[in-house]
């Protein structure tokens, strides 16, 4: 006589879950990744970005811009963030 252990080892109903987890986390893992490689950083004079691309930068940064910022607060607060690059001392 089978015990319950051997009924749900035959089960088709362990089966399915076990295979419906497995196809859960693929497609998790498949979905949460990016699908799209991320846009490169603009360069140049941040005066010559589009709104988008200031948008975009303050993103990266974990910045937040507000949707109803104007052209002029973003610039502001991007040439704000800006990190200007150390100066390298020359050997005299």
């Amino acid at each position: 006589m089978p015990t319950p252990l051997d009924r749900a080892l035959n089960s088709k109903n362990l089966f399915l879950g076990f295979a419906g987890m497995v196809t859960a986390v693929a497609a998790y893992t498949i979905m949460g990744s990016d699908v799209l490689p991320a846009q490169a950083d603009p360069t140049g004079d941040p005066e010559n970005w589009t709104m988008d691309e200031m948008t975009r930068w303050l993103k990266a940064r974990g910045l937040l811009p507000s949707e109803a910022a104007t052209r002029e607060e973003l610039l502001e607060r991007v040439k704000a963030n800006l990190r200007i690059p150390r100066k390298t001392s020359a050997a005299p």
